[in-house]
C-alpha cells in the first residue's frame, strides 16, 4: 500500500510541477513522512527529485537561457553547500511556537516562516495588476540565485523561491521552464552532496526498491507534462505559479509542510 500511494503521488505531482518548475519536493515530503521517520522521508524525497531533475533535464535543458544560468545558477550552488552546511549545524533549533488541529501537532519554524512570507510577497506581484509590467533585470539574478540556493541547502524549498524570481525575467515559457530545470538539477547535486553523510545512517539504502518506483512513477508524470508543454501559455503559467506560490506559503507558514 505504502508504495502504491508514493507512487501515485509522484506520479501526479511530477505532472503539476513539471510547469512550475517547483513542489515535487514539497508535496512529496509530507506523503514520505506519513511512512517514514522525518530524516529518512526528506532523503527518499531527495534521491526522487534529483533522478526526476535529471530526467528533464534531458527533456527540456537545451531550452535554458545560458546568461540567466551563470548569473542564477553559478552563486545558487554556492549558497546550497552553505544553506546544507547550516541546516547540519541547526538540526534543533527550536520552532517559534506550535498548535495543533484535529488531533495534530504543528510546528512553525523561523526559515519557513520567513519563506512563506517571501512567497507572499512574490506571488502578490504576479496577480496584483499594477506589478505585472515588473521585470527583475538579469544584474539582480545573482541575489535570487543565493536566495534560492541557500534556503535549498537550508530547507529544501529552493523552487519556490527561484520560480519567484525567473518569472519575472522575460523569459519565454520554453526558457523558464529549461533553465529552472537546470539550475535545480545543479541545486540539487550541491544539497545531496552534504546531506550524503546523513544517508547511510538514515536508512536509505535498504529502501532503494521504493526509490526506484517512485523516481520511475516521478519521470513518467514529467514525461507528459512535456507533452502538455504545448497547451500552457506564459500567462496561464504565470497565474498558476501565483497561486501555487500563496498555497505553498499558507502551508509553510503553518508549518503543515
Amino acid at each position: 500500500m505504502d508504495i502504491l500511494i508514493i507512487s501515485l503521488a509522484a506520479f501526479l505531482t511530477a505532472i503539476l510541477t513539471f510547469f512550475s518548475g517547483f513542489g515535487l519536493g514539497t508535496i512529496l515530503t509530507p506523503v514520505f513522512v506519513i511512512f517514514f521517520p522525518i530524516d529518512l522521508a526528506i532523503a527518499l524525497t531527495g534521491v526522487v527529485h534529483f533522478f526526476n531533475n535529471i530526467f528533464k533535464l534531458f527533456l527540456v535543458g537545451r531550452d535554458a537561457d545560458k546568461s540567466i544560468l551563470i548569473r542564477f545558477g553559478i552563486p545558487a550552488i554556492f549558497a546550497a553547500f552553505f544553506g546544507a552546511w547550516i541546516l547540519l549545524q541547526i538540526t534543533d533549533l527550536q520552532p517559534l511556537f506550535s498548535y495543533q488541529l484535529f488531533n495534530t501537532a504543528f510546528e512553525v519554524t523561523p526559515i519557513k516562516l520567513i519563506i512563506s512570507l517571501l512567497l507572499i510577497l512574490f506571488a502578490l506581484m504576479d496577480l496584483i495588476p499594477l506589478f505585472e509590467r515588473i521585470r527583475i533585470e538579469k544584474r539582480h539574478m545573482p541575489f535570487g540565485g543565493i536566495l534560492s540556493g541557500f534556503f535549498g541547502g537550508l530547507s529544501g524549498h529552493q523552487g519556490a523561491l527561484r520560480a519567484a524570481f525567473l518569472i519575472k525575467a522575460g523569459l519565454t515559457k520554453e526558457a523558464f521552464i529549461g533553465t529552472s530545470v537546470v539550475i535545480g538539477t545543479l541545486i540539487d547535486f550541491s544539497r545531496l552532496a552534504v546531506y550524503s553523510t546523513r544517508f547511510l545512517e538514515s536508512g536509505l539504502i535498504d529502501n532503494l526498491p521504493l526509490v526506484a518506483i517512485a523516481t520511475f512513477s516521478a519521470i513518467l508524470g514529467a514525461f507528459l507534462g512535456n507533452k502538455l508543454l504545448k497547451k500552457v501559455t506564459l500567462k496561464f503559467l504565470q497565474q498558476f505559479i501565483a497561486i501555487l506560490l500563496i498555497l505553498i506559503s499558507i502551508a509553510l507558514g503553518a508549518g503543515w509542510i
